[in-house]
């Protein structure tokens, strides 16, 4: 699944190009897994703006209204001034005055849904739960740990559940607690300021480290320019079972975590 790093890498592979296009046609392809919100046809004539990121999601905001958009578990965008015709998995194109935004979404979880605003009900139902941004000046350390002490979840499913800090996903959360010295079965209610302060600067590195080298491509994931990741190939504990630890060399564990695979080392992560 596309997670934070991904979704900003594709971000920054087309905002530019984006800006200030307007939107001359809307075509979709089969049901995502939340409908559009609007007649298509309506977009038609609106001008793009801007686009950021929440979380998981694009929003590209329009000179009325803002698209929210969502990878889901499969999903990728391209954008170029000519793209060919859409295929089977191809279920959203916005052809622009400035070029063609297409959603391929083999599995269909993925979602573009228009919002008048970001206060108007559909926005705040996906948005409206998500927690802190963590390469934002918000994610402030005190509210952070004060999230920490209240849980009651092992801190891997706690980071995983995106309620208390948002996009750091299966393969980011097992490097972030290796970096940070912690088992991932650890209660998160139990790790005092000093481990706490050693997480939050973890997990501000490993996505900020992440989103510098691409994202990860584990499957298919590339750009909206068509660029794969890279940052799988210096993880440290993700998908290395069995495979000497690159700090202590003792051979990397797997264990299974609500049904998610998760990496760790047994000597460097030992509480």
């Amino acid at each position: 699944m596309p997670e934070l790093p991904e979704v900003e890498v594709t971000r920054r592979s087309f905002a530019d190009a984006i800006a200030g296009a307007t939107i001359l046609a809307l075509a979709l392809g089969k049901p995502l897994r939340w409908p559009l919100c609007v007649a298509p046809a309506s977009l038609v004539g609106r001008q793009v703006m801007a686009v950021r990121r929440r979380g998981k999601y694009l929003l590209l905001d329009l000179d009325e209204g803002v698209l929210l958009i969502h990878l889901g578990m499969s999903g990728s965008l391209r954008f170029a001034p000519g793209l060919p015709d859409r295929g089977a998995h191809d279920h959203f194109d916005m052809h622009t005055s400035h070029g063609t935004l297409r959603l391929h979404d083999p599995r269909r979880f993925g979602a573009v849904v228009w919002a008048a605003g970001e206060s108007s009900p559909q926005a705040l139902k996906l948005l409206g739960g998500l927690g802190l941004e963590p390469l934002s000046d918000d994610f402030q350390f005190e509210a952070f740990y004060a999230g920490l002490r209240a849980s009651r979840m092992s801190i891997k499913q706690l980071l995983l559940g995106g309620k208390l800090v948002v996009g750091v996903g299966n393969i980011y959360a097992s490097e972030v607690l290796f970096l940070a010295r912690i088992r991932p079965t650890v209660r998160a209610a139990t790790i005092g300021p000093q481990r706490a302060k050693r997480l939050h600067g973890a997990i501000r590195e490993v996505l900020a480290r992440a989103v510098e080298r691409g994202g990860s491509t584990l499957r298919d994931f590339s750009s909206a320019d068509g660029n794969a990741g890279h940052f799988q190939l210096e993880a440290h504990v993700y998908g290395r079972e069995g495979l000497p630890c690159r700090r202590c060399d003792t051979p990397v564990r797997l264990l299974r975590q609500g049904q998610r695979s998760t990496y760790y080392c047994p000597k460097c992560q030992c509480s």
